[in-house]
């Protein structure tokens, strides 16, 4: 008895994240770009430091920048959402 299994190819996918940073003043800016090769997703956020806290830069950037990947996060979970939708078979009566 021969048995054969169909090996089912590797899909690999390379997405790149560009993440800029701008300070001004006690605000930090963030532009991200998540490029998926099918799409493109865009962030733009804030951190704001409180003025009785020392400026530490780095704070600001942890702030901004997790928000701003958080955001991207987010919407990439409502295309897939939409996605998974659009793609279910019809439901018959």
């Amino acid at each position: 008895m021969d048995t054969q299994t169909t090996a089912t190819p590797t899909r690999t996918k390379t997405w790149t994240l560009r993440v800029d940073l701008f300070e001004e003043g006690d605000v930090t800016k963030v532009h991200a770009v998540l490029d998926t090769g099918d799409n493109r997703l865009e962030s733009h956020t804030e951190a704001h430091r409180n003025p009785h806290d020392p400026p530490v830069p780095e704070i600001g950037d942890e702030y901004a920048a997790g928000r701003a990947l958080v955001d991207l996060g987010d919407q990439l979970l409502h295309f897939g959402v939409t996605d998974a939708a659009a793609n279910e078979p019809p439901l018959h009566s």
